[in-house]
């Protein structure tokens, strides 16, 4: 019998080392190594051993000298999948990376004993989805309705075509959480599709929904992947989802669980079907299969933004698989992002809003002065300063600050004395990112918040005070009315129906769209404005550091226009930092481009580094980066950015 060929992936971030290797599989090993088992194997070039993945078995090779054995099976337990595999291989063409850059944010360290009892529970051997060329999962049946589509993806569309936004009819016979709903939402949901679905801007609906879009994909016995920006609203959703569905449905793969649990939650992950697998941003990756939706909550959020390399937003992973399985896409948010608008413009997403429901109370207050002098001192005009007294007695008002600390006239703690004094009857509450609070009950109660850490009350807000509206709008930031209105907009789904919102210093198109609930409207209008400056997400960008040398070459790879090169900017360490802007279309060709010109510097830095410091010499790229324009921030560790030859 001919000697079986196993081609490994390495887990090494060297851009050099990115590339399957075929190894002989020795005689003793050969019934415990197959597709997607960990190994083992020495490197020639690094001059060590290292551990990688088996991505296939082979029975020949085209190396032609003495293929080296495979020296250990690290565990016969199989955790890289087909998909998985695909997925990251896609992943970090598109963004310039290292394929095992984005297997280590899919597949968790080993946990030897976790997975010991875990064999020895099973009831049958474990099995992921086998490794095969294609998508893993079942292709989706045909829509039922006509639904908006594309041709191709949305990574390589063109950003000049528009269509109208389809608008929803009034739901008759979808469940009750869904009523505002057009009724084929369910209906779009199991075929397939690819929706950008607004949130109805009551306490939790927003939960429930994702709940309800969940339940008919499971009881096809296909699998679901929901992610979330961060842990508060992941309890959030988790719980939601074992309330409607059960417990032994929902599974949590987060990266903040502790290490024991999170392997095994991976493990049933990839094990099981007719399961929704809830997490944070790398849930995008979990080895589910047999896939029928992937839905993430307010895709906008910067926590979905991944900071280790290759520093690819969870959005656009979720895209690339969606693409390769075949899978229903829901982006659901009370305010959508410029790129869900965009995918909606293209025609690639469909655009479902909610109807048949009262729309909230947003009462602009941006030429109202203080009360009195504490009012004044609080930031809070008359009107709101009366509704907030009023409020106050019957049950909790949200007051949303701009940022935490006393040592600010606009910090949490400073507000909270100021409405104290104030207030002396009221219990003040202060939650912010370092000290953030999930849940308050119906008591009466002053919540100073900052943006993003405001409790849920399940009853909702008797009052919500929006301040320091003019400081928020005044960042350095591309993004700063997009991030503004979506941060307003998810405090305001928190009041209780009926209630006042005081939208403080703050007027114009933002509290008209808040006003009307009409955010798509003034997205579309910043995605236009972008659109004729060619700025993201109208554009892509990639972003080089290297020394000048370096940086001109891949410029003149990647064939970009004078036009559309910005820079370059000389830093602290004697190298430059440039920044390239390319349509979609062309994606992939400069990917490509940019990752030879880094293979290249790659095969020259370890005998460039015996007589230059490491930075002095190679090539960064960093593709997509959320603020390309205000300068390079610290990088700690193989941050995003730090794919370098």
């Amino acid at each position: 019998m001919s000697q079986r060929i196993a081609r490994v992936v390495l887990d090494s971030p060297l851009p050099q080392l990115d590339r399957l290797f075929d190894y002989a599989i020795p005689e003793p090993l050969d019934a415990t190594i197959g597709p997607g088992v960990r190994v083992r194997v020495p490197v020639r070039a690094a001059g060590r051993v290292m551990d990688g993945w088996v991505v296939e078995i082979a029975a020949e090779s085209e190396f032609e000298g003495r293929l080296a054995d495979v020296e250990a099976v690290v565990s016969p337990v199989p955790v890289l999948s087909s998909e998985v595999w695909t997925l990251a291989r896609r992943v970090a063409d598109r963004a310039v990376g290292v394929a095992a850059d984005v297997l280590r944010l899919a597949i968790p360290k080993r946990q030897a004993r976790v997975e010991q009892a875990w064999l020895q529970r099973a009831p049958e051997p474990l099995r992921l989805a086998p490794l095969a060329q294609g998508p893993a999962s079942a292709p989706p049946l045909e829509p039922a309705v006509p639904l908006a589509s594309a041709a191709s993806s949305p990574h390589d569309r063109a950003t000049d075509s528009r269509i109208p936004e389809r608008a929803g009819g009034e739901s008759k016979g979808a469940p009750p959480a869904l009523t505002p709903y057009p009724p084929h939402l369910l209906e779009a949901v199991t075929a397939g599709a690819r929706l950008v679905v607004q949130a109805v801007p009551e306490p939790g609906a927003w939960t429930m929904t994702l709940a309800e879009l969940v339940a008919p994909v499971l009881a096809a016995g296909r699998t679901a992947i929901v992610a979330a920006p961060d842990g508060v609203a992941l309890d959030r959703i988790e719980h939601a989802m074992r309330e409607a569905l059960g417990d032994d449905r929902v599974v949590r793969v987060d990266a903040d669980q502790p290490a024991a649990a999170r392997y095994r939650a991976f493990l049933t992950a990839g094990s099981r079907t007719g399961i929704v697998v809830v997490g944070t941003r790398s849930v995008v990756y979990a080895p589910a299969h047999h896939l029928g939706l992937i839905a993430l909550w307010d895709d906008g959020d910067p926590a979905y933004q991944e900071p280790l390399a290759p520093g690819v937003h969870a959005r656009d992973a979720a895209l690339i698989r969606q693409e390769l399985s075949g899978c229903a896409l829901v982006l659901l948010a009370h305010s959508p992002s410029a790129e869900a608008q965009r995918l909606v413009e293209l025609g690639w997403c469909e655009r479902i809003a909610f109807s048949s429901r009262p729309l909230p109370k947003v009462i602009p207050t941006a030429l109202q002065t203080g009360g009195d002098r504490i009012a004044t001192q609080a930031r809070i005009p008359s009107s709101a300063w009366r509704a907030a007294a009023d409020a106050v007695q019957a049950g909790p008002v949200l007051v949303q600050v701009a940022r935490p600390g006393s040592d600010s006239p606009s910090g949490s703690t400073r507000t909270a004395s100021e409405l104290g004094k104030a207030f002396p009857r009221a219990r003040i509450v202060v939650s912010h990112g370092g000290a953030r609070i999930a849940e308050l009950g119906p008591e009466p109660a002053l919540v100073i918040a900052t943006r993003g850490a405001e409790p849920q009350v399940s009853s909702g807000y008797r009052a919500v005070l929006l301040l320091d509206g003019e400081r928020m709008l005044a960042r350095e930031s591309m993004r700063v009315a997009e991030d503004a209105l979506r941060t307003w907009s998810n405090a305001i789904a928190l009041a209780a129906p009926g209630a006042p919102v005081y939208l403080v210093g703050v007027g114009g198109a933002i509290a008209t769209a808040l006003g009307q609930w009409r955010q798509a409207d003034l997205i579309s209008a910043e995605l236009a404005e972008r659109q004729a400056l060619r700025l993201p997400p109208a554009v892509r960008t990639a972003t080089l550091v290297g020394t000048t040398a370096a940086v001109e070459a891949a410029i003149e790879a990647a064939g970009v226009d004078g036009a559309d090169v910005i820079g370059p900017t000389p830093d602290d360490e004697g190298l430059v930092r440039t920044v390239i802007r390319f349509d979609y279309r062309r994606g992939s060709e400069i990917a490509e481009a940019l990752r030879t010109e880094v293979l290249r510097h790659a095969s020259g830095r370890r005998s460039a580094a015996k007589q230059h410091p490491p930075r002095a010499v190679g090539l960064r790229v960093r593709m997509d980066d959320p603020e390309p324009f205000v300068g390079e921030r610290p990088q700690s560790g193989r941050r995003a950015g730090r794919m370098d030859g």
